[in-house]
């Protein structure tokens, strides 16, 4: 039996990269899971299937919808919530990064930043806060990042974003605690993921080499710990930050 057997599961983001990972390791484990894409509906509707041939007893649920809209959001968690029957388990991780020198970085940049990244907590969380304390049990497991525990050059709304990620867990962990939900986050390192794809191969390098790892993490690594707070496994960790960095901040 799985750890996460019997539970359903929304994951924001859930198309590619660490998302992806997160739906497979979770239902793996026994959960049935439904996931948001924005743009990406090819790589959402194989991914679905995929699941579907792995896992015929599960249900797995792709909609398209944008984090950054409260009231499509609101829609999409009902919509979700009538289709699984009920959410157990919330993994905000839908996010984007827009890399700029913050002396040239443009307004429209930092906006979209801070609405996908740091606007999509209230937006999707909040439609289903009511529903997890209504429920008295609940976790919620939300995406930041190292760049919003130390700072990252070139990456000032980004960072300051996911900052802000890390702050709205605290709070919202001492808020729902006393109704039987957690609240976590966790903090990826460099993964090897969409986002560093454009990286230049020698700024790759030097990356790679500042990691006692000596290498890139892979989205599994950080999907595997996502589904351990997530589970009942894990019901006296609250409002923690787990970083996912082969000691890179040591």
């Amino acid at each position: 039996m799985g750890i996460l057997e019997g539970k359903r599961v929304l994951v924001t983001g859930g198309s590619r990269g660490i998302g992806a990972a997160t739906v497979r390791t979770a239902m793996d484990e026994g959960a049935e899971v439904a996931f948001t894409f924005h743009r990406n509906s090819q790589a959402a509707e194989e991914l679905a299937r995929r699941m579907a041939e792995r896992h015929p007893r599960q249900r797995c649920v792709a909609l398209p919808a944008d984090v950054a809209d409260a009231d499509e959001m609101r829609s999409v968690v009902a919509e979700i919530t009538n289709e699984l029957g009920r959410i157990d388990i919330l993994v905000n991780n839908a996010g984007v990064v827009l890399d700029a020198a913050f002396g040239r970085m443009r307004r429209d940049q930092w906006d979209e930043v801070m609405a996908t990244n740091l606007g999509s907590m209230f937006n999707v969380t909040q439609p289903l806060v009511v529903q997890l304390v209504k429920q008295r049990s609940g976790s919620i497991i939300n995406l930041t990042s190292v760049a919003g525990v130390y700072g990252s050059a070139n990456q000032t709304s980004y960072a300051a974003s996911k900052a802000g990620i890390i702050g709205f867990t605290l709070a919202l962990a001492k808020e729902v605690a006393p109704f039987g939900v957690r609240v976590n986050a966790v903090a990826p390192g460099f993964i090897k993921t969409d986002m560093l794809s454009g990286l230049e191969p020698e700024k790759l390098r030097d990356r790679t080499a500042s990691i006692p790892a000596a290498r890139l993490g892979t989205p599994e690594e950080v999907a595997h710990v996502i589904c351990f707070l997530a589970s009942d496994k894990a019901s006296y960790i609250n409002g923690q930050v787990v970083q996912v960095n082969g000691g890179l901040t040591l």
